[in-house]
């Protein structure tokens, strides 16, 4: 006897990210979740819709970008209830900025299934966009994700002052439109006024893609000559530009004087 859509088992949800814009950069498992949802819920205004493409014809696409929170849980228990196969599909990837525990909560308490499948970060994408390393030996080995307070009210231990001070790598999400107040915070934390800044506009989107670069000084003035407020990384490293800074010192790593488990030092290395 067929089973119907009161007494199946839900579907499982599963929230997917879809990488920094590139329908290519999505991860293999992804794409396969892609092609064989039922229904998949994607954030138009964040997702690039090329990355639609690995979807089956009949699915059913919606777009939740008009959609408050009430609305898109409401729709993925719905269709948890008529497909095997739901997928949230999220700029990115959706542990980080995604709330993906506000979106899981009503599902977890109706005994909806959740997985989520890692995406690739737009801050990732945008250092690769622009030839940059977010690490550096002896440089700066550390990166720190974060935004300006806002809306979303950030703790006070981690206000962007006291993040900056340490000095190392910065990826900076969801503030390109206080471009100005991120220049004053990097100021008061010690930063140098020549300090070297790049801004990403919708990385690896395909024909959108921008790449501008400038000092604290004068980013905010680029920016906005730009005309980029929106969608846009904010990268702030020591490490900015080491391609062309041969005084660095080598890495360890493949040091021939350096043992490893399966290298050997070399004499005279």
């Amino acid at each position: 006897m067929q089973e119907t859509s009161s007494s199946r088992r839900p579907g499982k949800v599963w929230f997917v990210g879809a990488g920094p814009g590139a329908p290519d950069l999505i991860t293999v498992r992804g794409s396969w979740l892609l092609a064989e949802a039922g229904a998949i819920l994607y954030t138009g205004s964040l997702v690039a819709e090329t990355v639609l493409q690995w979807a089956s014809a009949d699915c059913e696409v919606a777009d939740s970008k008009s959609m408050d929170l009430e609305q898109v849980t409401a729709w993925l228990l719905d269709r948890a209830q008529h497909h095997d196969t739901v997928v949230r599909l999220q700029t990115g990837d959706p542990t980080l900025y995604g709330v993906l525990a506000e979106l899981a909560r009503p599902l977890d308490a109706a005994g909806v299934p959740v997985g989520i499948v890692p995406g690739v970060s737009s801050a990732m994408a945008s250092a690769a966009a622009a030839g940059e390393c977010l690490t550096l030996p002896e440089i700066t080995q550390t990166v720190i994700f974060t935004r300006l307070s806002e809306r979303t009210q950030m703790p006070e231990r981690e206000s962007l002052v006291s993040l900056a001070a340490h000095g190392c790598t910065l990826c900076i999400f969801l503030s390109i439109e206080r471009i100005e107040a991120v220049v004053e915070n990097l100021l008061t934390a010690g930063w140098t006024a020549e300090a070297p800044v790049v801004v990403v506009h919708k990385a690896t989107w395909p024909n959108e893609e921008r790449v501008l670069r400038g000092t604290l000084t004068d980013i905010a003035a680029r920016c906005r000559e730009a005309r980029v407020d929106r969608q846009a990384l904010i990268l702030v490293s020591p490490a900015l530009g080491a391609r062309a800074q041969t005084a660095v010192k080598p890495s360890k790593l493949y040091d021939a004087a350096f043992p490893r488990r399966f290298r050997p030092a070399r004499e005279g290395g």
